[in-house]
């Protein structure tokens, strides 16, 4: 166990800190499997371009720097997911009014198709993803999910450009 080895190699550890960073990614890689599954009648919805496309069904209109920070990826990374986007015909940009140098984002016709086909997919494997968790057990859960999601939006909205040591005496966690 990493606990075992850090002991070993004589590093302190914080035991809980990293079982929980070690089940999120888990968690991430198990939820990216189950979700390919999920959309494999919808190759066009792979990967994350399918959060985009939901993104823009719940918030119509929004910059491109808005969905990819909604979204919490780096610029590269959201800008790449919008191109495929729009060269799949799912959303469509237009000059924003009041900044000419900037685009809004919205789902095409062939965008909402994708999107009501695709959301059967998206509950089943939805409830996939929840487990064997009992009602309250999922609703406590999503509580503390919401909670470290909160936190972490406003490190990655406030902070992202910081090195770790900086983020970590801003964000006022506890180094022991």
């Amino acid at each position: 166990s990493p606990t075992k080895l850090f002991k070993n190699e004589h590093h302190q550890v914080s035991f809980t800190e990293n079982e929980i960073c070690k089940q999120v990614l888990l968690l991430g890689r198990y939820s990216k499997q189950l979700i390919r599954k999920g959309l494999n009648d919808f190759p066009e919805l792979a990967n994350e371009e399918f959060t985009y496309l939901y993104r823009l069904k719940d918030e119509p209109n929004l910059t491109k720097i808005q969905l990819i920070e909604r979204n919490g990826h780096e610029k590269q990374t959201g800008t790449q997911i919008i191109k495929r986007l729009l060269e799949y015909g799912l959303i469509e940009e237009k000059n924003d009014c009041e900044d000419k140098r900037s685009k809004r984002l919205n789902i095409t016709a062939k965008g909402e198709d994708y999107f009501h086909r695709s959301v059967e997919k998206v509950n089943i494997t939805s409830k996939i993803l929840a487990g064997k968790l009992e009602n309250k057990e999922k609703s406590e859960f999503l509580e503390l999910l919401r909670k470290l999601n909160d936190f972490h939006s406003h490190i990655y909205s406030e902070y992202k450009n910081l090195n770790i040591d900086r983020i970590m005496e801003l964000s006022g966690s506890s180094k022991d």
